[in-house]
Parts: C-alpha cells; sequence; structure tokens
C-alpha cells in the first residue's frame, strides 16, 4: 500500500461508542512517537482541530488507513462513515462496537419510541411537563437547527460501507495496535481483505490458565460478588458466567488473569456463526439436572441472560434486534 520508511496518512473517527478506542490508541505510551513518525494524522476529531469539510475537501483515496470505532446510531454516523470510506484506501472496524455493535447495540433489544419514551418522559431524573422530543430540523430566527436522525436499529459498520479490515476488542489491547500498525507502515503482506487481525482464531479457553476438570457440571449459578473466587479454577466451574468459550484469543486473556471473568468483547472464533448462541449451548452442557423444573430454577440465577450472552454482539447475532 504505501512504500516502507514513508509516512502514511492516518485517521480515527468515533461513531457511536464510549470513546475508550480513540482514547486507546494514546495507550501504546512512548511507542506513541514511533506511530507519530511513521503517520501522518490527518483526522481525529478528540485531539486535532480539523472539520468535516476539511476531510470533504481531501482527494479520494488521500488517507491511507481510517480506524473507524463505533457503531451506527444515526445519519452523521453514516454520513461519516461512507465519507471516510470514499476518502481512505484501507477502512478498518476498531473495536466492538464497530466489529459486533458493542455495548451501544443492546438498544436494539428496544426501538426508537421506546428509547425516547424512556429518556424524554420516564426517567427518574426528566422533567419534562411540555413532552419535548428532539426532532431533526428545528426553525429558529437565526435559521434552521439540524440534528442527526436517530434510526430505530444500532447497525454495524460493515452494514454501511465495504470495510476492510475488521480489529476486536473493548478497546483492542495496545500491543495488537502497535503490531497492526506496524505491519501496514511497514509494507508487509496483509491478510485478505474482510479479515479479522489484531486476534487469535483460538477461543480464550484454550489460552486460560486457570485449573479445568472433566464433565464439571452446575447446581446455580452466581454473579461475581456472591462468591469469593479462589484465583485458580476456571470462572464457569465455579458457578459464574465466564464468555471464553465463545470468545476468540488475541487480548492476552486480561480480564481473566485480573480475576475478572471474559465478557466476549474480541467476538466469535471464525467457525463460530453466533457467540450467544454458542455460550448457551456451552451453559446448557454444565447444568447438572434433567428435571425441567430444576433446571429452569437453575438458569433463573442469570439475572440478564439477554445482556450477558449478547453484551457486545447483538446487531451482529442471528436474532440481531428485538421485534417489539
Amino acid at each position: 500500500m504505501t512504500k516502507p520508511n514513508s509516512k502514511i496518512n492516518l485517521a480515527v473517527y468515533w461513531g457511536a461508542a464510549c470513546g475508550g478506542c480513540c482514547v486507546s490508541i494514546l495507550d501504546v505510551h512512548e511507542q506513541l512517537f514511533d506511530i507519530v513518525a511513521a503517520a501522518n494524522l490527518v483526522f481525529w476529531p478528540i485531539a486535532l482541530d480539523i472539520k468535516y469539510d476539511d476531510v470533504r475537501a481531501m482527494p479520494d483515496g488521500h488517507i491511507d488507513v481510517t480506524l473507524f470505532n463505533g457503531a451506527i446510531r444515526n445519519s452523521e454516523n453514516e454520513e461519516m462513515a461512507t465519507l471516510l470510506r470514499k476518502k481512505s484506501k484501507l477502512l478498518v472496524a476498531y473495536g466492538s462496537c464497530s466489529h459486533m455493535g458493542g455495548i451501544p447495540g443492546l438498544a436494539n433489544f428496544s426501538n426508537k419510541e421506546e428509547i425516547f419514551q424512556r429518556v424524554y418522559h420516564d426517567s427518574e431524573s426528566t422533567i419534562n411537563k411540555d413532552k419535548i422530543r428532539p426532532v431533526p430540523k428545528f426553525e429558529v430566527a437565526e435559521g434552521i437547527l439540524e440534528l442527526p436522525v436517530f434510526y430505530d436499529s444500532v447497525r454495524l459498520l460493515k452494514e454501511v460501507v465495504n470495510v476492510d479490515y475488521f480489529m476486536p476488542g473493548c478497546p483492542p489491547q495496545t500491543e495488537r495496535l502497535v503490531e497492526v500498525f506496524m505491519a501496514i507502515v511497514s509494507g508487509a503482506e496483509l491478510p485478505p481483505a474482510g479479515s479479522v487481525i489484531g486476534a487469535g482464531d483460538k477461543a480464550q479457553c484454550e489460552e486460560c490458565e486457570r485449573k479445568k476438570t472433566e464433565n464439571k457440571q452446575i447446581t446455580k449459578f452466581y454473579r461475581p460478588w456472591e462468591i469469593e473466587d479462589d484465583g485458580e479454577t476456571c470462572f464457569l466451574e465455579q458457578g459464574v458466567i465466564c464468555m471464553g468459550p465463545a470468545t476468540r484469543s488475541g487480548c492476552g486473556h486480561r480480564c481473566i488473569t485480573g480475576n475478572g471473568q471474559c465478557r466476549g468483547c474480541y467476538g466469535p472464533c471464525s467457525d463460530t456463526i453466533d457467540p450467544g448462541a454458542k455460550m448457551m449451548s456451552a451453559i446448557a452442557g454444565l447444568v447438572d439436572s434433567k428435571d425441567p423444573e430444576e433446571i429452569e430454577q437453575i438458569l433463573n440465577d442469570i439475572p440478564d441472560p439477554a445482556g450477558t450472552f449478547y453484551r457486545f454482539s447483538l446487531p451482529s447475532s442471528i436474532i440481531r434486534r428485538s421485534l417489539s
């Protein structure tokens, strides 16, 4: 894509996301100097005073690599995805939200009307006697004020534009970002377009060092604060939901090393269509009962199955959203 040792033009954009992926680029610490030495940062709204019109004025393909983090929640997100696709040679879905929908994607268990009703009318902290809601356009004396159109569903970046690569994580681990970036800068051969980069293809469990036993059966599930973790035994074997069986490696299983269960942010392995469905299948095989009522009682210990199994992946899953 570029000649070795020449600077590339790098852009970073933030769609529907928390901003952690944008900030994660600074987490490379002193290696940031290597990135700055190899790249011209031409667009990064949280750090640089560069306007949308400046991007529009760039020649097509001017940006070598864009790291697009965040899902597509509204018309502004989609407009910028389309613009950056046009201006970029490589567009990378950077982080869980652009890759799978992420935490914003949990809103697909509701719809626009339900969300607006809760936020602008029913929430405990809302005082809105006039029942005012935001509208895309509103005329005032000075002219027309505009807001992005809020979509009924959260969508993936790849659902609105063609994506070259997917880099998972919430956020992607620093080491993986540096590896991918330096590979691009050096002119190394990249994997086929559409590949997941900066991650492994094994399940987290295959790298996890916690002790596991054969044919472990569970009679009760716990939330992490309800038990005293021994720091050694597999979380699932202690009755704590860990998404390791349905999540690809590559993050260095840092949550587990820090005595926290895997939440699934690195997404499914290449042979898994739906990580939530795979995890539910794994859970079903662990329940130690054949009595339907007892099974139901055991499963009721999981307080939020949908939010647990689809925390990061609802818009990319088989079910995709609620039909309400």
